[in-house]
Order: C-alpha cells, then structure tokens, then sequence
C-alpha cells in the first residue's frame, strides 16, 4: 500500500516463505489483478465507484466487493483477517456451497458471508481476530488503515500466547517431529491457544496433523538423510550452518535466531506497509482454488 497498489487477491496461495537465510521471510506474489489506488506524487485517490465485477478470490473477497463496490486498502486488509481465520480453523462458513452457476455461486458465498456475524466466526479464538475484522469492515473507502494499531494488536497476543521471536515455525517442527513451548493456560488466560504443529493447505477443507507428509521439501535444512536423498534427487545440498542445525532440531534441541537465520532490519516507521518483508516470487505456486474469477 506504501507503494500507491492494492491486491485485490489477497489469499494464502499468494504468501510464501522465503529459503536458507531468507526463511523468515514472508513473500508475496501475483500482482495479476493489483490496481493502483492513488497517484503516487499527489496521494490523490482513485474516485468510489459501484456496479464492479467480482475481482478476486470469492472466499476471501470483502462484503463491499461481493457488493460491487470499487476496492481499496480497507477490502486488502479485510481480506487478510478471512485468511487468519482460515489458517485458525481450518475452514471458513461458506466454503462448499453449491449453486448452478457461478455468478449464483458468488450469490451464494455473499449472503452467507454478510449473515455470519464476526463474533460467530471467530468464536473460540481470541478477541484480537473479531477485533481486526470489526476495525476492518468499518474503515471508510479512502481512509487510510491504522497499520501501527493493527501490527500492535498481533503483537500483544503473540507475546500473550507465549510466542517468541525465535525464526522456529510449525514446518520445522513438522520436519524434525519436535514441538514447541508456547505458553502456560494462565498465560494465556484460559483462551484457546492458536494453532501449532499444523499446517493448514490452501487446498479446501484439508488439515495436515502431525503425522503426515512435510510440506516443505523445499527447506535447505534437513537431516542428513534427507540431504543425501536430496542430493541424489539433484535437491540443492546443505551447507555446514544448515547440516548443524538440522542435526540439533532432528535431536530435538531447540535452535536460535540466529543458527537459522540473518536477523531482518524491519522498517518500524508509521508509513502505509502492512507486510514490511514482502518481495518478489522466490517460485511457482499451484493454481488457484475454482472459485477464483479472474476478471480485471
């Protein structure tokens, strides 16, 4: 958004994670349908208009794009809020409905998705996810979203949660068969706690527990065994950094900030940027869901 663009399809299968040293890293990709909301000298925004077609991802698309309004930043950042609810409960309220068509379809997904109260889609979890969408559905066409806030409220539960920024995520845990510590109930305050051990497909209604395939071969780091079946596969070999630390998180020893990654210089100013680490796509990613209309 600092760059004067929006999304317009904000969805899990355009995040990724960055490889070796830039593991920390989350990307972003497909700017197929990103539109600039306002010139970039001026600030001057692009005018409200109604009657627009659907653009975007029906699944994760804001009620004032179901509705036909013209997007901006606040439709972005509404979006994002059904993707951590996704990843939270593994499915959202108006997945698998069926219609004749697929403008029926949209109909359909719409009505269900301005019917379920925010209170009802995130009941269970804790109140910084409602929290987000109320501030989110309320933002005005033009206004300029609070990034600030809406960073600071995620923040407060990660450390609530009893999170730490130690660059260990649920895949490596997925990979090495290890968990992780994350905070005591009292902590917590008797909330349920987030997800862990995970991973959660961009697949419709698919969760992956423990026990199943990683989805990360990808990952440099890896056991030795793994290297070596990487290696014969022509994967890209390990280097000395990664051998050791795959060899303590096989053992289940916890590793640092810095055995797995270069520690990130964020840009902790106030201007418009809800995803500081963003860049360029590292890979390609599988197509997206059927329910994606690719109108601009």
């Amino acid at each position: 958004h600092s760059r004067n663009f929006i999304h317009r399809d904000i969805k899990p299968d355009n995040f990724l994670m960055g490889l070796g040293k830039k593991g920390n890293l989350v990307y972003i990709i497909d700017f197929g349908l990103a539109k600039k909301y306002r010139d970039g000298r001026t600030h001057q925004h692009i005018p409200y208009r109604e009657n627009k077609n659907l653009t975007g991802t029906a699944r994760y698309a804001s009620i004032n794009t179901h509705l036909g309004i013209e997007q901006s930043r606040r439709d972005d950042l509404e979006s994002l809020g059904y993707v951590l609810m996704y990843f939270n409960r593994g499915s959202l309220p108006w997945q698998g409905l069926k219609a004749a068509t697929k403008r029926q379809k949209y109909e359909r997904i719409s009505e269900k998705k301005m019917s379920t109260p925010i209170e009802e889609l995130c009941k269970g979890y804790p109140t910084e996810f409602p929290t987000y969408l109320n501030y989110c559905r309320a933002l005005r066409f033009e206004e300029r979203p609070d990034y600030s806030y809406l960073r600071q409220l995620f923040r407060t539960l990660f450390h609530r949660q009893g999170f730490t920024y130690d660059y260990v995520f649920d895949w490596n845990m997925l990979k090495f068969g290890g968990t992780r510590h994350s905070g005591t109930d009292e902590q917590r305050g008797g909330e349920r706690r987030l997800p862990e051990g995970c991973w959660v497909s961009t697949r419709p209604n698919r969760v992956q527990p423990h026990n199943t395939a990683s989805p990360t071969a990808g990952l440099y780091t890896s056991s030795p065994r793994d290297r070596a079946g990487a290696e014969q596969r022509g994967g890209p070999p390990a280097t000395g950094q990664e051998r050791r630390v795959s060899m303590r998180l096989h053992r289940g020893a916890n590793a640092s900030t810095l055995d797995l990654t270069t520690p990130v210089t964020r840009n902790t100013s106030d201007k418009a940027n809800p995803a500081p680490e963003t860049a360029g796509p590292p890979r390609a990613r599988p197509a997206p869901p059927n329910d994606t209309p690719r109108k601009k």
